[in-house]
């Protein structure tokens, strides 16, 4: 090893905890997957990342011990959802940083400040500017769209749960309108419950896209709601899934995969609209 990379090694951290999947992903992506020791067992991406690294910790529960075990010189975590795993950690001498990204914009920012912290800024933007490529390219192709569609994205079905704030953005960029944008900017999931499920029938979405965390879609059940059978999307047949793993991760999926299936669902619906 040469002795810039020993210098360097000495100011990055070389034995990282990542407890949720986005900084997972993105430090393979990175090709900095040696420097994991453990991750959520949640991780799905990337899939080899389960078969490689021991599963430390769920979202809003983590082993701590086994973390301790595990001597790691930072741990990655997201939101005040994990406010108390970090404050564990932390009590224990840990060195955590937790990332609060909710829009597309901060996913940007969170992706940087990982690639800077292992030494791989450099390479950390020009991947992201890729990716900002690609999102341009997109909302250039749908701003020709004659009519956008309505979308109600479910985030959770009992109760309806909205979409959060980048998957409202990414649905706009991909070409549709979200139904309910004035909820977009909350980032608790409570403050996103649409309780009375009569007002999103009043708002007629053209497409309803299913992403409920853990569990799939069942875009059936969503057809045979009461009162729901005249909605657009519904007559139109126009209910989709997106995993959460490509959409619901605030990290490469959702700027990547996730935005490029919400385009697609778009883009198949203009064309039947035109």
């Amino acid at each position: 090893m040469s002795d810039d990379a020993l210098f360097l090694a000495e100011l990055t951290p070389q034995r990282i905890v990542c407890m949720t999947e986005e900084t997972t992903e993105w430090l393979y992506l990175l090709g900095e997957e040696s420097r994991i020791v453990g991750i959520s067992g949640y991780t799905v991406r990337p899939a080899r990342a389960r078969a490689e690294k021991p599963r430390v910790s769920a979202f809003t529960s983590a082993k701590i011990d086994k973390i301790l075990e595990l001597k790691p010189d930072c741990v990655f975590g997201f939101s005040d959802m994990q406010a108390d795993i970090a404050a564990a950690l932390i009590r224990q001498g840990v060195q955590v940083t937790v990332f609060n990204q909710r829009s597309v914009a901060e996913i940007f920012a969170m992706l940087y400040q990982v690639a800077a912290m292992v030494g791989q800024g450099a390479q950390g933007l020009e991947k992201i500017a890729l990716m900002q490529q690609q999102l341009a390219a997109i909302k250039t192709q749908a701003a020709s769209l004659p009519r956008r569609p309505k979308i109600f994205f479910e985030e959770w079905d009992v109760p309806h749960i909205s979409a959060i704030k980048w998957v409202s953005e990414l649905m706009g960029i991909a070409g549709g309108d979200d139904c309910f944008p004035e909820l977009a900017s909350q980032s608790l999931g409570k403050n996103r419950i649409i309780a009375d499920g009569d007002e999103i029938v009043r708002r007629n979405p053209d497409i309803i896209i299913g992403s409920w965390c853990g569990k799939k879609f069942r875009p059936e059940k969503v057809a045979g709601r009461p009162g729901w059978e005249n909605v657009n999307a519904v007559k139109n047949k126009q209910l989709f899934e997106i995993k959460s793993a490509d959409i619901l991760q605030p990290g490469p999926a959702s700027l990547t995969d996730g935005v490029a299936q919400l385009h697609r669902i778009v883009m198949d619906w203009s064309r039947l609209h035109v």
